[in-house]
């Protein structure tokens, strides 16, 4: 956040107008082609940076000034602030077709530097970038002048391979890898000089450095590294820091080139090592290829920084760099496994003697994540079994740490890109799925895309259910997990466990009472728990209802609707008919168990509608075999009410499958016992009532009821006559006082046409029978899916056969 006098100059800046703006320019030139380029020079320069920054528009200034402001940078004269200035105006009007700046003949590290980090902004341009890149190498592999640092080059160096990694040749690569393999390792370990001050106090007699130190204040005796300790550093020890924080971008770029030998392929992973052993314990390392030396350095660099990561830091800053560093050299470390396999035997052992002391610490969690990658991709070639790694990572981290936003996002995506891998060597993945949702209920906004991504590889034939219910559950479970941490934030005192024969009156009361404790436990699980009963969770849904309206719930509430379409969609590609049957049963059971939130409701029961008719697609035959799950659900009244999506399309699928063109177990008795069930539904939703009690229902579900009765009377034509009478009744219901009252005249017009158009197909039985009961061989044919797509078409047509309007004759 900007103080009240920054956004006021901020806002000043976005306000000034082109004309205002090419005044000021005129006036900064004035003063840059001056005899000397002092105070004012700069502040007029740091306003008119300002005027360009501060907007996303790209500013224009006149192709003479912004010549003049590469001259200056290019001055030799110019003080290192106005040349700072020039460039960072350059760089905020970039792309800048007047740019005629070039790095070729700068000697200068300083001046080099700004300069390329003016061309490195112009855009796709590869020749710049390349052009940018030969001469840092070539400034870096000569030796510097007196008073030049290649410190200045190294953040110019990392830019270059992270635009165009391409712009390096082999022997360019080879020449930074034997730089970077020194910087890394023979840093000095004497502390820097202070710089003089140059005051009248000032002496040219300094103390000699002392040694640098360790985060906890021992005098280091080891090499330098990132984490060592110095009031002052040297040149050497800022080359030191930096290489470090390029060096996993340069070993990913060009590490891995060459290592292909001829020869390489005919030796194994052991002789590999006792060559690699060999090396390293030699005092000839000098000899080796630079990308190999690189290599062992980096790896002992590495080890140094995670021996220091044990120590104890005196500063607080000291210990969260030391657990970035841990993070660094880890993966490091791994892509060093990667790309040479004769590491991997040492490095096995290290990290785990690392996990084992910091797994019980939850500051270190970020850490273990590099070193379950780590073991991952490597624990098959060191034959080692890493499952209690993963384990630990899986059961604790998510269960303490959901509520942590960074290591959140950081665990899910260390799961999504390694997904497949864990599907193939490892079933804690799967069976810790309960776990790793706690992420989304807690974080549901930023974690949505991630779990897109992440549900298939959970999803098989043994979780799917289990998964199917924490779906519906995800807004109860992020209150419960909302309980779990107030209860937690308590005093000691207050924790005690509350009294069994008294009824807890608070949801954190809830949370200690012996009646609930199990239930919660249920949904807190950390791993999967198949063959536990989800109905233990109602009376847990009402209790948490208090916390219905918390935005954290609210929120991960929205999420639901849309896992659940994925859900569906993933099952449907490895369902057999018995999981569908219990999918389609439990969709039934659980619309009536749902946290009590008005919109998350709707929405899942517009979600569980549509997909219900997905999984009747896949498996016909569900209808006949669930036959009592679903008359029951038909044939409840409520249901039209509460559940008017979930309950028109299990109608209509009775409609369109109960037939024995998908399931020859179908019989006349079903048909009839189906039928005579709606039946009873539609005669009570459409008698006439007393004008005061008439209750209003969905007219889509009188239609798809009239409709289905009709299906089912064509395939069972003994009921074609109480259809009829039925149908024929629907114009007095229609007309009725007490029912227009309640229904708008639309829906009224729709529901009489309808009954009509099926009273009059009924008329013709056999075009009835075929056209809702096909033949065996013609019912998946195009033309019959056509027929039904295009169904009130057809009905118009029997319409108009039957009851011609005047002038119509059909030809």
């Amino acid at each position: 956040m900007f103080t009240a006098a920054a956004e006021s100059f901020l806002k000043q800046a976005r306000e000034i107008q082109e004309e205002e703006l090419r005044r000021f320019a005129s006036r900064v030139a004035a003063l840059l082609q001056g005899p000397e380029l002092g105070p004012e020079a700069a502040d007029c320069l740091q306003r008119l940076h300002l005027a360009v920054a501060a907007t996303k528009y790209p500013r224009k200034l006149d192709g003479k000034f912004v010549e003049l402001l590469q001259t200056v940078l290019c001055s030799s004269k110019c003080p290192e602030q106005i040349q700072v200035l020039c460039a960072a105006i350059l760089r905020d009007m970039s792309p800048c077709n007047d740019l005629s700046l070039s790095c070729d003949e700068i000697q200068d590290t300083k001046l080099l530097s700004l300069v390329s980090s003016v061309l490195l902004v112009q855009g796709n341009k590869k020749a710049e970038v390349s052009a940018v890149g030969q001469r840092i190498v070539k400034v870096l592999e000569r030796r510097l002048p007196e008073g030049q640092s290649a410190q200045y080059l190294l953040p110019v160096l990392s830019n270059v391979i992270t635009i165009s990694p391409e712009s390096l040749t082999e022997e360019q690569t080879n020449v930074v890898s034997k730089k970077m393999a020194d910087w890394l390792r023979y840093a000095s370990i004497q502390q820097g000089v202070a710089q003089p001050s140059g005051g009248f106090f000032s002496s040219p007699r300094t103390r000699q450095p002392g040694p640098v130190t360790e985060v906890d204040g021992a005098i280091a005796t080891d090499f330098f590294t990132v984490l060592s300790v110095g009031q002052y550093y040297t040149q050497d020890q800022w080359l030191n820091v930096q290489a470090f924080s390029m060096l996993r971008n340069w070993l990913l770029c060009y590490g891995g080139k060459g290592l292909k030998t001829p020869n390489s392929a005919d030796k194994s992973g052991m002789d590999r090592s006792v060559m690699s052993m060999v090396s390293t314990t030699s005092t000839s390392s000098r000899l080796l290829p630079p990308k190999e030396r690189l290599r062992e350095k980096a790896f002992e660099y590495c080890q140094r920084l995670i021996e220091q990561s044990n120590r104890r830091p005196l500063k607080k800053d000291d210990g969260d760099l030391q657990k970035a560093c841990l993070i660094e050299a880890v993966t490091i470390m791994d892509i060093i496994c990667k790309q040479d396999s004769s590491y991997v035997y040492r490095a096995v052992s290290f990290l785990k003697v690392l996990h084992g002391r910091i797994c019980a610490d939850a500051t270190y969690a970020r850490a273990l994540l590099p070193i379950a990658q780590f073991f991952l991709n490597h624990s098959k070639m060191a034959a080692v079994d890493s499952n209690a790694i993963y384990k630990h990572l899986f059961t604790d981290i998510p269960a303490q740490l959901f509520h942590n936003p960074s290591l959140a996002f950081e665990f899910v995506q260390f799961c999504k890109d390694n997904s497949q891998l864990f599907t193939e060597t490892s079933s804690i993945f799967r069976q810790s799925f309960p776990n790793l949702f706690k992420f989304l209920a807690w974080n549901s906004p930023p974690l949505i895309s991630e779990f897109v991504d992440l549900l298939p590889f959970l999803l098989d034939a043994g979780t799917a259910i289990e998964i199917f219910h924490l779906l519906l559950d995800l807004p109860c479970l992020t209150a419960a997990l909302d309980i779990q941490l107030r209860s937690a934030a308590l005093p000691t005192s207050e924790r005690a466990a509350s009294d069994p024969g008294v009824q807890p009156a608070t949801c954190l009361e809830a949370f200690r009472h012996p009646l609930y404790k199990s239930v919660f436990q249920y949904l807190l699980r950390t791993k999967s728990a198949p063959e536990d009963a989800p109905e233990r969770l109602i009376p847990l849904r009402q209790l948490l209802g208090s916390l219905a309206s918390s935005p954290r719930v609210m929120q991960c509430a929205e999420t639901v609707p849309v896992l659940l379409e994925l859900f569906f969609r993933v099952v449907a590609e490895f369902a057999d008919g018995q999981l569908i049957n219990q999918l389609v049963v439990l969709l039934l059971q659980r619309s009536d168990q749902l946290y009590e939130i008005p919109a998350f409701k709707d929405d899942v029961y517009r979600v569980l509608s549509s997909q219900l008719v997905m999984l009747c697609k896949l498996h016909p035959a569900l209808i006949v075999e669930l036959s009592k799950e679903i008359l029951e659900f038909s044939g409840t009244v409520s249901n039209i009410q509460n559940k008017e999506a979930i309950f028109t399309h299990v109608v209509w699928a009775i409609g369109e499958y109960m037939s024995v063109s998908y399931d020859k177990r179908c019989t006349v008795e079903q048909i009839n016992r189906f039928f005579e069930t709606l039946e009873a539904m539609l005669f009570e939703i459409t008698q006439l009532r007393p004008l005061a009690s008439t209750p209003s229902y969905a007219p889509r579900a009188i239609s798809v009821l009239m409709a289905t009765l009709t299906k089912l009377a064509a395939r069972s034509q003994d009921l074609i006559p109480r259809v009829s009478m039925f149908l024929s009744k629907m114009r007095t219901f229609v007309q009725s006082p007490a029912v227009t009252s309640v229904y708008c005249e639309e829906d009224l017009e729709e529901i009489l046409i309808r009954a009509t158009e099926l009273m009059n197909l009924l008329k013709m039985p056999s075009v009835a029978q075929f056209v809702f009961t096909p033949p065996v061989d013609v019912a998946c044919t195009r033309f019959q899916r056509e027929v039904n797509d295009s169904l009130p078409f057809a009905l118009r047509i029997v319409t108009r056969l039957l009851e011609p309007a005047p002038g119509f004759m059909p030809t």
